[in-house]
């Protein structure tokens, strides 16, 4: 509770926190001393003066005795709030309020400074077709972006303040007349817990994403508004984080990852044959370089005779086993692409080219590498660019290892004991009673009562 004397509450604001940014001013109002303070890097000063210094002077000249409450009627301010106990001073002055002071009352005036970028482009989820906004850093510009595209008194918005430190806002935005409440529920649940900071809605996906039964991602992230609207409407629950440009989705299964946004723009047989090239392009990137190994190394007489004599042939002057030939392969590609995203995108995208294009000609001309070898990385890697989303990407990347680890022990047979483990881990995946593979299995619980046709 806040003390009935002005200086008390000041100098307990101090003891609380005396920072250089924390500016305390003092006004003369009807001869009754007020104080007001601010973070001077969190609000602008036209906002102050505007909603509060203009204001002050109205209810000293109109009004006979001084009224405290008489500001929330008088300032033209939206977002008003009444302070009653110290604990909440700092989350409103972080928040880029004006505290304005009078014996034991306190009054929150919204004075914002604008510390956010505009609507953009997106950047990670690129496409020809489709709305060209993207999420930003805004909490409500978020939530904005979502009420334009879905009109319906069905939309709930549930907000929750998650983080001792940070008291970062997180909403769930769903419609109730489409999702499976007792999911709603349960992610409340989960989110109502102690934590010291969230600072990003990755931290939000590791608290709230529970299933050990594979390391495929069962919630995604997205920066278009349209995407996140799309699984909205098909009764998918998402969660927006305050200070982060990615909105989850959750649940998200494993066929989400082969859509794109275009797809609910575009002809229903022309997308079809899109994701059919994407799920070609897993399979390449999760198993080709496996079975280069397992083929040319256990099973030689499965390999054509033509193409079993070129290889024998480029492999006459490489020192390197082909396994050993096939993970170096791979650790230079991984590391490009690395490079690549860490880059200044003005010169990154140049650099991992020169790199690959130099690295593979001086690898073949140098004898350590075969030229075979290099294609199916290259083929490996490019159909591994097909996909966006980090996470499934690091995944992809960790199965892929496994395989050819597999395959450089036991060959084919190992090959396909990795299949199994990998099929049967996606098929046990679940994440509360809802399967990642039930657009696969038809027996799966189908949990939506939306029809996702796309």
């Amino acid at each position: 509770m806040l003390y009935k004397s002005l200086n008390k509450n000041i100098e307990e604001i101090k003891k609380l926190n005396n920072s250089s940014d924390l500016v305390i001013r003092y006004l003369n109002v009807n001869k009754k001393r007020i104080a007001y303070v601010f973070l001077e890097g969190n609000v602008s000063d036209d906002k102050i003066s505007n909603y509060f210094m203009k204001n002050i002077n109205l209810i000293i000249n109109f009004s006979k005795s001084f009224n405290f409450h008489e500001l929330e009627n008088q300032i033209p301010n939206s977002n008003i709030k009444i302070i009653e106990d110290f604990k909440d001073i700092f989350y409103f002055l972080s928040s880029g309020f004006t505290l304005i002071f009078y014996k034991s009352e306190c009054i929150a005036i919204e004075t914002r400074a604008n510390l956010e970028r505009s609507i953009t482009e997106p950047t990670t989820e690129v496409t020809f077709k489709g709305p060209k906004d993207s999420f930003n850093e805004n909490h409500n510009t978020n939530i904005g972006l979502i009420r334009k595209r879905i009109k319906d008194e069905n939309l709930m918005i549930e907000s929750n303040i998650i983080g001792n430190k940070t008291k970062t806002k997180v909403t769930l935005c769903y419609l109730k007349n489409k999702v499976d409440k007792t999911i709603v529920e349960k992610l409340k649940k989960r989110l109502n817990v102690e934590v010291e900071a969230i600072i990003d809605s990755g931290n939000v996906k590791k608290l709230i994403g529970k299933s050990s039964q594979t390391n495929y991602p069962l919630i995604r992230s997205s920066e278009r508004p349209d995407v996140v609207c799309q699984a909205i409407l098909v009764g998918k629950v998402s969660i927006v984080v305050e200070n982060s440009p990615y909105v989850l989705i959750f649940p998200t299964f494993f066929l989400d990852y082969f859509k794109t946004s275009e797809d609910y723009y575009q002809k229903p047989s022309n997308v079809n044959f899109t994701r059919l090239l994407r799920i070609i392009s897993f399979i390449i990137t999760i198993l080709t370089p496996a079975l280069y190994i397992a083929l040319t190394a256990y099973n030689p007489e499965a390999i054509p005779d033509s193409l079993l004599l070129s290889l024998i042939s480029q492999k006459t002057s490489v020192p390197f086993p082909t396994y050993l030939e096939v993970f170096i392969l791979t650790i230079v590609f991984e590391l490009l692409r690395e490079s690549d995203i860490r880059m200044p995108s003005l010169m990154g995208t140049s650099i991992s080219i020169v790199g690959a294009l130099v690295l593979g000609d001086a690898a073949v001309n140098a004898g350590v590498v075969t030229p075979f070898a290099i294609i199916i990385i290259a083929i490996t890697s490019v159909c591994d660019l097909i996909f966006p989303d980090i996470d499934f990407i690091n995944a992809t990347r960790f199965w892929r290892i496994l395989f050819i680890l597999s395959a450089t022990i036991l060959g084919l047979v190992g090959v396909t004991s990795t299949l199994i483990i990998f099929i049967t881990s996606l098929v046990n995946a679940s994440d509360l009673n809802v399967p990642f593979m039930y657009q696969i299995l038809p027996k799966a619980k189908i949990f939506l009562n939306g029809d996702d046709k796309n």
